[in-house]
């Protein structure tokens, strides 16, 4: 009771310095329900806020990854129609390299439309970020951007090294569309 009566003198006190009158008289457990609820409230907020900070950062992640997807989709969606024409590239290649070597005037028209062909294609590759990997004999075997059909002892070669190019890689963008076909020395230099 002793706890009781200076609780009682200590809001008598606050009252004489306040100017509150008795209607204005809070018990102290009325106070105690207000400290309470004030917490509640504050931790309300804080969750609140904390949901919100999460959700804007959840928007904006969603913002980036469509953005890159977009961007991803802007650059590569184009890839299997690219793979799909680099056949005709391998095709006129091969077309341009018989003519050559035959060595025969034939029909220079046709050679011609066929090296104007190729040239195009070529440009539209570039135009699409489409680039050939070009290896040439001699060059260090890359497993990277090459890949090996053979592989055969060859005299005067270091392991390794590229003795023959099959067909042209190529690369869309930063990404190996098909890795140049070639063969590779096996055997150290004597």
């Amino acid at each position: 009771m002793a706890d009781t009566d200076k609780n009682d003198q200590f809001l008598d006190d606050i009252m004489a310095e306040t100017d509150l009158g008795p209607e204005d008289e809070m018990t102290l457990e009325q106070m105690a329900d207000e400290d309470d609820s004030i917490v509640a409230l504050k931790t309300e907020i804080q969750e609140l806020k904390d949901g919100y900070m999460r959700a804007l950062a959840d928007a904006e992640n969603t913002r980036k990854r469509a953005e890159r997807d977009r961007r991803e989709a802007e650059n590569y969606g184009g890839s299997r129609l690219a793979r799909d024409l680099l056949p005709v590239y391998d095709n006129l290649h091969r077309a341009l390299q018989m003519a050559k070597e035959d060595g025969k005037d034939g029909d220079k028209a046709l050679l011609e439309g066929v090296e104007l062909t190729m040239r195009a294609l070529i440009d539209v590759f570039k135009k699409h970020g489409i680039e050939p990997v070009q290896p040439e004999v001699g060059d260090k075997f890359d497993p990277q951007f090459h890949e090996a059909m053979f592989e055969a002892p060859l005299p005067g070669t270091n392991a390794g090294e590229i003795i023959q190019v099959s067909a042209t890689g190529f690369l869309l963008h930063d990404r190996l569309l098909r890795p140049a076909q070639v063969g590779v020395s096996s055997t150290p230099k004597s």
